[in-house]
């Protein structure tokens, strides 16, 4: 198939962020991807590997450093006119009605009147949400509100949909709802896109929808594997083709990139981006594995499904007690190792003595600020030395996430300590004392 048929083609997409300090931190590196006329594809990422950067280039929002996309075969400068975009938030104006928020993109585009009226009622009516014409988004559901978005979107007909995680703000009933009603219209044409891409954090979700399934990569943000569908819509998930194929993604997703075996050993750098998530998650999660029905084995679907917790939050707490060695993942399977076996076992006490001891060996931050903090006089040190070092690598709001998550974990291992008031990290009180006896002793 030839380049010029593709409805969007990116080639070797590169993004760069420039920091403060002038250090340039790169979010997507070769990015190669094509969305064929007729298709629904799903990205799937864990947050922050730069999926809706990506999908902002795609539309033409903000421009690439490195790379080229193409539209219908032509090299995009900007916004096209045959894209649309639906956020994960609602972005509506609160003073407009329903019937003038979808009509606000037919006026920046100089439709006459008329038509703007016509073509919104139609889309209105379509959408689900005849007679609602005169409602503030104030008086809609949150799936209501959601509907206008889509329908804002659809109004421009647009040749391609790109979905920011669209539904991630609703309910399951509502958000399911929505999807069901989305490609109703997607396989009844009614609808004039002719391509839709979808950033998801839901697996489930990606496998019921897209006709491909794009796992995107982080530091920096490249498509690293593509599983293709082949199932029929509507799809039963319950099927066993279904449940293999959402293995099959988990797989991928949880798969160590940095190329070690899923335990600690791995070569973390200062800047390594720790994952979100807490010392108590951890263990609760560890807790969960190791009883019935999982024994200290369980399949990751199944996992999910057991703790409702949302897949983005799992993986997070995959990577933390995958970097922490207290669980390795092989084969759409999570293990608990030795040590992870031990910390299920252990007292509160013992717990964190194991958790500062696999903290300090396997995080490099929390090893630094721990080396720091021992090297000063006063044993005291600002959060903003820290900061500045993480900049080097990460956006400033990462940076402070990063740093917040490492004092976290350190103050629950004792390691250190923080005053929340100064934004001033310190050894523990008790740890100092045992310093200062230490020297008090030496010098006699």
């Amino acid at each position: 198939m030839s380049p010029s048929t593709a409805l969007l083609d990116l080639r070797g997409v590169r993004k760069t962020f420039r920091t403060p300090e002038r250090h340039e931190r790169t979010v997507l590196e070769g990015v190669d991807f094509r969305l064929e006329e007729g298709e629904i594809v799903a990205l799937l990422g864990k947050s922050g590997s730069g999926k809706s950067t990506l999908l902002r280039i795609m539309a033409g929002l903000i421009p690439a450093n490195g790379g080229e996309v193409l539209y219908r075969g032509a090299r995009m400068t900007g916004p096209a006119r045959g894209i649309a975009m639906v956020f994960q938030s609602f972005a509506l104006f609160p003073w407009l009605t329903v019937q003038e928020n979808v009509e606000l993109g037919l006026e920046a585009a100089r439709i006459p009147r008329a038509e703007r009226e016509e073509r919104a009622a139609e889309v209105i009516e379509l959408i689900g949400l005849g007679g609602y014409e005169g409602a503030y988004p104030k008086e809609l559901s949150g799936g209501m509100r959601q509907r206008v978005g889509f329908a804002r979107a659809l109004v421009m007909r647009p040749d391609i949909l790109l979905l920011d995680e669209p539904f991630s703000a609703l309910d399951v009933l509502t958000s399911e709802t929505l999807r069901e009603d989305l490609i109703d219209l997607w396989e009844e044409s009614k609808i004039p896109t002719k391509g839709i891409l979808l950033v998801s954090h839901n697996i489930e979700e990606a496998v019921s929808i897209a006709d491909r399934v794009l796992v995107f990569s982080s530091d920096p943000g490249r498509v690293r594997a593509e599983i293709r569908v082949g199932l029929a819509r509507p799809r039963d998930v319950e099927s066993p083709a279904f449940r293999q194929i959402v293995d099959e993604v988990y797989t991928l997703m949880t798969a160590n990139v940095r190329g070690g075996a899923g335990g600690a050993a791995d070569q973390l750098t200062l800047g390594y981006r720790l994952p979100d998530t807490t010392p108590g998650k951890m263990a609760g999660l560890l807790e969960t594995i190791a009883e019935p029905p999982f024994s200290g084995r369980a399949d990751l679907p199944q996992l999910a499904e057991e703790t409702e917790l949302e897949d983005d939050a799992l993986f997070h707490l995959f990577e933390g007690l995958r970097v922490l060695g207290l669980a390795r993942i092989a084969a759409g399977d999570i293990f608990l190792t030795h040590a992870g076996r031990a910390f299920v076992e252990a007292e509160d006490a013992g717990r964190k003595e194991m958790f500062a001891e696999a903290l300090l060996r396997g995080i490099p931050l929390a090893a630094h600020i721990k080396r720091v903090l021992d090297e000063r006089k006063d044993h005291r040190a600002p959060e903003d030395r820290f900061l500045q070092e993480l900049q080097d690598y990460l956006t400033d709001h990462e940076a402070e996430r990063v740093l917040e998550t490492a004092i976290t974990w350190g103050r629950y291992a004792e390691i250190y300590d923080y005053d929340y008031n100064s934004g001033v990290l310190m050894l523990p009180e008790e740890v100092v004392e045992e310093l200062e006896a230490e020297d008090q002793a030496e010098a006699e």
